[in-house]
């Protein structure tokens, strides 16, 4: 028994002196990623002029919590026009007489830098930030222009005369 013993505990001494060792490389590999979403119940702004003070000084409309934004470290966040001016019959509105200024929202983004800006057919930056975001909010005021700028687009027979396009959030990583 002793002999047998023996034999197993040199065995195991062999089988612990040829153990081998070898190592694993472990990648953490983070891709950006950013989601933008508009609230369904935001989606269409009317800017309506109804009165001589709405000509003469313009009108605004406030979209709170309009825009909610995921994004993995630092982003910019941009709106463009698809049309540069707007037609209807022969009246030409455009849209650089728009601007859309963006403030913080109920939960709005950490380091966030807004800026407002006109509409344009180019992408125009809208918020920077960075730091990253989990469901942060932004808020969107459209403002139309005063001075009497549109007293010549209405068109006799049509209430209201209505100019549209389609405006482009887009988010990308910084």
């Amino acid at each position: 028994m002793k002999q047998f013993l023996f034999a197993a505990a040199g065995l195991f001494a062999f089988a612990t002196a040829n153990a081998q060792n070898n190592t694993v490389t472990l990648n953490v590999k983070l891709k950006p990623v950013q989601t933008l979403i508009v609230t369904s119940a935001l989606n269409n702004v009317d800017l309506t002029y109804q009165t001589e003070a709405d000509y003469t000084n313009g009108v605004s409309k406030k979209m709170d919590n309009q825009l909610t934004i995921y994004s993995t470290g630092s982003y910019e966040l941009s709106v463009s026009s698809n049309d540069a001016t707007i037609t209807k019959g022969n009246k030409v509105m455009n849209v650089s007489s728009i601007q859309v200024i963006p403030t913080s929202g109920t939960n709005g983004p950490d380091n966030a830098i807004y800026t407002t800006k006109s509409l344009s057919n180019n992408p125009n930056t809208l918020v920077t930030s960075t730091a990253g975001a989990v469901n942060k909010q932004i808020s969107i005021e459209y403002k139309g222009a005063g001075g009497n700028t549109y007293l010549d687009n209405y068109i006799a027979g049509q209430d209201p005369t209505v100019y549209t396009t389609t405006l482009t959030y887009s988010i990308v990583s910084k």
